[in-house]
């Protein structure tokens, strides 16, 4: 039978068959064709790293000599480098065709695959794939039906997780019409997509070039001269915002930022192990990624100071507690000294009190840092030296003016005045009396905390380098070495948990990028050190860019709706001003396994025997799936749970072991979880975990919000009241 010989009903039916039928058929062609294109794609490639090589062998002398071929051969060698790290993988992940007409500028007609990374056969030639920073590419993330910016077509692709580039990888493909006949219905919803955002989470953190969203590229492209914060609700994607951006920079501004170079700020060793591999995957490969503590490190940590101690000492009145105690030595009543008398052959040049008094003033007055206040006073006196000199034996040599320098009558004059000054030198005198620079600025109390009793002042170098300080006492160093020499800055330093730094870490980045710009990034729901910030404007005015435009991200990509809903109930108890988080993504599960609920863990007297079943069960129902697995607990008992669980057969690893071993349960004191994020989260005795530490309520808010699919609340113990049911 055929379709026109068919009823009404059959023939419909036969007709739409068909036109399925040719949809898949012309989706499979479409697909050949993209596959076939990224192997012409694989192999430009390689004749780019194959030209790379060719060219520092041969071409690094061509056209130039001296300095302006070391740059050369710099570059070129940096070049090869870069292609020949290149991690395998997909090199396009989406594809813009453009409408014919004004609509579309200079690119009417065209069509370009978008990827991580620029390839040609030819540098002369148009590129194969455009890097996702190029200017043509932000349609790729902001275009819609409603503003199309030209766009006929978006094509998304689906890659197999942890794809080598292989053509068989390229699973599948969307095409998203946004032409002038689209209707614009609101955003449409793609497979491929979600199952980018949701693919399970195993090993260091992953870039999210092919996954951006509009508010998040618009952050992304911001200029270099702008400073940003970005409030970050709990998986909106701050801190691949704030990576991006520092790739998206380093491509935009590569000479204003190579000579100052870009630095990248986590909160620990263990997050920043887990970013490690954003940058490089995006073809970034050189920038810093550091602590604060390994960039003030001066001197190993040897000692550990009380909770009040540590807090007097970042606090930010500290910083004109130090100014004081430092500009203290600058004598103060010049006027009552001897005349400078310096002998010169048969001549003795002169300079009275008087003059001695306006010169230290006048150098006072500009506040420079110290030790070139110092040598403003020297070169002055000696000036005032040689204009005596001039006027009775003419011009003289500059031979002449270094030695009259260098001197020993300018030198004791010098360290009479203004005399040399070392950060531990000073910061010993502060501790081992604080009374008098700390007088009207810390209460009694504060300098009794801040005193060290037995602190004794160094009387040179290798008495400095003896004695033992503490991690805060490297953030006073740092600001005394600041204020006698100003560190080198950065182009741009990307700040991430920027919400747990204190007034006077702030301070030591502000010194490191005084001419640059800022990305801060952070939430001020999960601050969790003594002196976290309760306001963006307050930690910005300590990072000297008051002027920061803060930026809130409230929709998550990766917490499911339901864990969202959970952790906002404990926002009321934040003591902060934060917007609610809300999450795209209704999927995801959320279990709470309690002492009156299935599977009860048993109650408070019956020891942890019922608390481990059922930590154990809740793991092994975890494995039965797929992605990484993170078993969250307070301080020591994580310990004993990684124990348990290797009683049970389970293997685990720490937060430290990421990527070392290839166990996908890892377990962690809540402590060690900020930053992370696992595909099925197992948080054991929430009431445990804020009861740990005064901020135990913003520490829970952190633990609760690290699953991307699935959260276990396992508990013996009642639930905090913020996250008891109604009623409960």
């Amino acid at each position: 039978m055929t379709a026109s010989e068919a009823g009404p009903e059959t023939a419909s039916e036969a007709a739409s068959g068909t036109a399925s039928e040719a949809a898949s058929e012309a989706a499979s062609e479409a697909l050949d064709e993209e596959r076939t294109y990224h192997q012409v794609c694989r192999a430009a490639l390689a004749g780019m790293v194959d030209d790379a090589h060719e060219q520092v062998v041969t071409g690094e002398n061509a056209f130039a000599s001296g300095a302006d071929a070391e740059v050369l051969g710099r570059y070129l060698r940096s070049y090869a480098k870069e292609l020949r790290q290149e991690p395998e993988g997909p090199l396009f992940f989406g594809r813009l065709d453009f409408t014919e007409g004004p609509a579309a500028g200079d690119h009417s007609g065209q069509s370009y695959h978008i990827g991580r990374r620029r390839v040609t056969e030819h540098p002369a030639a148009p590129p194969l794939v455009v890097d996702w920073r190029a200017p043509v590419s932000r349609a790729f993330y902001r275009a819609s039906a409603a503003d199309p910016q030209g766009v006929a077509v978006r094509r998304r692709f689906g890659w197999a997780p942890w794809s080598k580039g292989e053509p068989a990888d390229l699973t599948g493909l969307e095409d998203e019409p946004l032409g002038p006949d689209t209707v614009a219905s609101g955003p449409a919803a793609s497979a491929i997509l979600t199952g980018e955002i949701e693919r399970p989470r195993i090993g260091p953190m992953r870039d999210i070039a092919a996954t951006i969203q509009p508010e998040q590229d618009e952050l992304v492209r911001s200029e270099l001269g702008r400073s940003l914060c970005v409030q970050g609700a709990p998986g909106t994607g701050k801190t691949a915002v704030g990576l991006h951006r520092a790739a998206y920079l380093l491509y935009t501004y590569p000479r204003r930022l190579r000579r100052g170079g870009l630095l990248v700020l986590g909160p620990n060793r263990t997050f920043l192990s887990y970013i490690s591999e954003v940058l490089p995957g995006l073809g970034e490969l050189g920038v810093r990624q550091s602590t604060v503590g390994e960039e003030i490190a001066r001197h190993p940590v040897r000692i550990q100071d009380t909770e009040e101690t540590a807090a007097v000492k970042h606090d930010a009145r500290m910083a004109e507690v130090l100014r004081r105690a430092l500009y203290g030595r600058v004598a103060t009543h010049t006027a009552q000294l001897a005349p400078l008398v310096v002998p010169d052959g048969s001549y003795r040049w002169r300079v009275g009190p008087g003059e001695l008094a306006r010169i230290v003033a006048e150098v006072r007055a500009e506040a420079p840092p110290y030790g070139t206040g110092r040598e403003r006073v020297r070169s002055r006196v000696v000036r005032a030296l040689q204009l005596q000199a001039e006027r009775r034996a003419g011009p003289q040599p500059a031979l002449w003016v270094r030695r009259l320098s260098t001197s020993r009558p300018v030198t004791a004059y010098l360290d009479a005045v203004w005399p040399k000054a070392s950060p531990e030198e000073v910061l010993a005198g502060v501790l081992a009396d604080p009374a008098a620079p700390a007088d009207g600025i810390l209460t009694a109390e504060e300098r009794r905390a801040l005193r060290r009793a037995g602190m004794r002042v160094p009387s040179g170098p290798r008495a400095a380098r003896s004695l033992r300080w503490s991690t805060a006492d490297l953030v006073l160093l740092d600001e005394l070495a600041g204020l006698i020499e100003h560190p080198e800055g950065y182009g741009h330093v990307v700040i991430d948990e920027a919400q747990d730094l204190s007034p006077m870490e702030c301070r030591a980045i502000a010194r490191r990028v005084s001419f640059g710009s800022l990305t801060v990034l952070g939430d001020l729901a999960q601050g969790t050190t003594p002196w976290a910030a309760r306001s963006w404007p307050e930690l910005l005015t300590h990072l000297g860019r008051p002027d920061a435009v803060v930026t809130p991200l409230t929709t998550g990509f990766r917490v499911p709706g339901a864990v969202v809903e959970l952790a906002n109930r404990l926002l009321a108890s934040l003591d902060v001003d934060v917007p609610p988080a809300r999450s795209l993504r209704g999927a995801g599960e959320l279990t709470i396994t309690g002492p009156d609920g299935p599977g009860a863990p048993g109650g408070p007297d019956d020891g942890t025997g019922g608390l481990d079943a059922a930590v154990v069960d809740a793991v092994r129902r975890a494995l039965a799936r797929e992605g990484s697995i993170g078993v969250i607990a307070a301080g020591a008992e994580a310990e004993r749970l990684r124990t348990v669980l290797a009683g049970a057969g389970v293997a685990t690893a720490t937060a430290d072991d990421l990527g070392a071993t290839a166990a996908r349960v890892t377990v962690l004191p809540a402590t060690a979880a900020k930053g992370l994020e696992y595909d099925h989260v197992v948080l054991v005795e929430p009431a445990a975990v804020m009861a740990a530490e005064a901020r135990g309520a913003h520490r829970l808010y952190v633990a609760l919000t690290r699953a991307v699919s699935r959260l276990d609340i396992v508990h013996s113990r009642p639930l905090p009241g913020e996250l008891a049911a109604p009623g409960r």
